[in-house]
């Protein structure tokens, strides 16, 4: 049986291991505020992030505010610049192109290789999280939970590599779903995007590959890229 990092074969918690216990947590927590703050777009692309802004805001030392930047950095949500610092990851147009290029390409490859008898469970899950989180109006939510479903129909295909390198190309496209959901909330009724979901969710259900394609092509994702 494996033992927890920082515990004994006996049990007990070795010398520092506390200390390692806190550091490891306060490296977490800065990540998931800076992540939510981030895919939110509380932060434009390009914004410094300023280490000694983040550490008194946080109230944390400056080695877990750094480990959690090297994390955030490996996930293509922050960049470091020479001599400038540390800054939100930006996208030029031919990268945001490429990114949804990439990621056609691995949904379609996804769709054909999902068979008859996937469990549609996480994606029945993933819509509901949506639904809810669109009647919250929560962004933040909503955008998180729209990535989630589409994962979890990539997921579907049961190649656990494919769904990983699909999702982190996600999370980067979400760095400006924010504007994107703003622009959309300027021309689409109400809801629209839950009902783009909800038909997407139909055409898995009902099994049929064409129809889910079909219903991909026309989700409109790109219709707001600026």
């Amino acid at each position: 049986m494996s033992v927890p990092p920082g515990v004994c074969d006996t049990g007990q918690v070795k010398p520092g291991a506390s200390d390692e216990l806190a550091s490891a947590s306060l490296v977490e927590l800065a990540m998931s505020r800076l992540r939510r703050e981030i895919l939110s777009g509380a932060t434009d692309p390009g914004e410094r992030l300023v280490e000694e802004q983040l550490t008194r805001r946080f109230g944390i030392s400056r080695a877990p505010l750094r480990e959690a930047l090297r994390l955030l950095a490996q996930q293509g949500l922050v960049e470091h610049v020479p001599r400038r610092g540390v800054r939100v990851a930006t996208l030029s147009a031919d990268d945001i192109q490429e990114l949804y290029a990439v990621r056609d390409v691995l949904e379609r490859h996804a769709v054909s290789a999902t068979t008859s008898d996937a469990d549609l469970a996480g994606v029945a899950a993933a819509v509901k999280a949506l639904q809810e989180a669109d009647a919250r109006g929560d962004q933040f939510d909503v955008a998180t939970a729209h990535r989630e479903f589409h994962v979890a129909v990539v997921a579907l295909a049961g190649n656990r590599q494919l769904t990983q390198v699909y999702e982190s190309i996600l999370v980067k496209i979400q760095l400006y779903m924010a504007l994107n959901l703003r622009r959309e909330a300027e021309v689409a009724r109400p809801h629209d995007g839950v009902h783009r979901h909800e038909r997407l969710f139909e055409a898995v259900s009902a099994r049929d590959s064409a129809a889910v394609l079909a219903a991909l092509d026309e989700h409109g994702a790109r219709s707001y890229i600026g």
